[in-house]
């Protein structure tokens, strides 16, 4: 059922200024108006709230009683768009956003940096999945939008491309290959190798280019997580494999270089649900991620 604001805010102003004149020329309306809006707030009660004669006008008993109640209402109502308006303006609120790990180690912790500064009443939940995972939350509701390294053509979803991050060779700096400005996939032979497993696409990726540069895919080292990877190669133990993206803040006694002939990549996109519109906080972190992420390689459209 619509219940009258226009009618309480009338109501209000009549018995607070003791005037109907004074309330049409508070409230902007024609007296006509305003007692046109006493009038249905008075036929949806079903009651008398005023009594008015062509001097005066006072409330009745129940308009007494009704007044602290009706000013409750007009203030929650009130509140309520100046919280929504508060939203729009500062883009707050809480959001949660998927994420695979690696991205989490790499550059976006600086774009988080940056909105929280710019936005530090908000709240944001980043929830760790791989590819897979991060469109199924996308999907269900359990995030507002997802950045993942998988292609995908799902008719609900929308993806963007926002770059391509190339595989490089990562290694200590007292390593032979360390002072290279590239190495061929080729040239890794003969190397021990450290790569990631399980059966995400980025070993699909590094398997593929292996064995078509002749090298075993059965290398020194295979280990599920990045960090693991840089771990062991920051003790000499071999060359790993990673994308440029999780070792962009080398130490002094590490060495990163681009692995070419060809030049292997994979890329990152930004999910969220087609025809669906983000909340404001939500919008100003999917804006700032899609300008901010890179420049890994060439920034690419869906």
């Amino acid at each position: 059922m619509k219940h009258p604001i226009d009618g309480l805010e009338a109501f209000i102003q009549i018995a607070e200024l003791g005037s109907f004149n004074k309330a049409a020329e508070k409230l902007h309306v024609t007296q006509t108006g305003l007692t046109r809006r006493i009038q249905r707030l008075e036929s949806h009660v079903g009651l008398k709230l005023l009594d008015r004669t062509t001097r005066t006008v006072a409330l009745t008993g129940i308009g007494r009683e009704f007044l602290p109640e009706a000013k409750r209402i007009v203030d929650d109502v009130d509140r309520s768009f100046d919280r929504l308006k508060t939203i729009s303006r500062f883009s707050t609120g809480d959001i949660a956003i998927a994420s695979v790990p690696s991205l989490m180690y790499g550059r976006l912790p600086l774009i988080l940096k940056t909105y929280a500064a710019r936005h530090p009443h908000n709240r944001v939940e980043i929830l760790d999945r791989t590819s897979t995972l991060v469109i199924d939350a996308v999907r269900r509701r359990n995030a507002a939008f997802g950045l993942h390294v998988q292609s995908t053509n799902q008719p609900d979803l929308y993806n963007e491309v926002l770059v391509r991050d190339p595989f490089v060779a990562y290694c200590r700096s007292d390593h032979p290959l360390a002072g290279r400005s590239s190495i061929a996939w080729a040239e890794l032979a003969g190397f021990d190798l450290i790569t990631i497993g399980g059966s995400g696409s980025n070993r699909l990726l590094i398997e593929v280019q292996l064995a078509r540069a002749g090298i075993d895919v059965r290398t020194k080292f295979v280990v599920e997580y990045f960090s693991s990877a840089i771990g062991l190669a920051s003790e000499g133990l071999g060359v790993a494999i990673l994308v440029a993206s999780i070792v962009e803040n080398l130490r002094p006694d590490l060495a990163q270089i681009p692995l070419v002939d060809p030049v292997v990549d994979r890329p990152v996109s930004v999910i969220r649900r087609r025809g669906e519109t983000l909340t404001p906080a939500a919008q100003a972190l999917y804006n700032l991620i899609a300008r901010e992420l890179g420049p890994i390689g060439p920034r690419l459209t869906a």
